[in-house]
């Protein structure tokens, strides 16, 4: 999957073209994803065993999307809170990034794969959060 700011050709009419670049569809993503309760945030990868948590300007960096003319495949990198059950989460995640690309999009989700980066131990813990081995 790439996450190149690749335009993507969506629908046209008597008017003209509507194109919407993949760093949008991984905007798109990463917001529902963070919607969801038991989701600590996006991971933007591994950084000396520690996943990298990122703020919400950066959402989607944590989000690897591909995206053809009427299709749409995503992975989602996230970090989990500690305590949840980590399938329902994962599952309440990739209904609600489907639902949301599906209506802001127009385009066909396929597939959303969920990669677990990390545990976040809560804000106060700050220095301890998402440890990875």
């Amino acid at each position: 999957m790439s996450n190149q700011n690749h335009v993507v050709r969506n629908e046209s009419s008597d008017v003209g073209a509507i194109r919407i670049a993949d760093e949008v569809v991984g905007i798109i993503a990463g917001m529902a994803a963070t919607e969801i309760s038991g989701v600590a945030g996006m991971s933007g990868g591994l950084v000396g065993g520690i996943a990298e948590m990122l703020g919400k300007k950066n959402l989607a960096k944590g989000v690897k999307v591909e995206v053809g003319e009427k299709e749409a495949a995503v992975d989602l990198y996230i970090i989990v809170e500690y305590g949840v059950r980590i399938p329902d989460v994962a599952l309440q995640v990739q209904e609600n990034v489907k639902r949301a690309i599906e209506t802001m999009t127009g385009l066909d989700v396929v597939e959303i794969n969920i990669h677990i980066q990390g545990v976040g131990f809560g804000q106060d813990n700050k220095d301890e959060d998402i440890r990875v081995r």
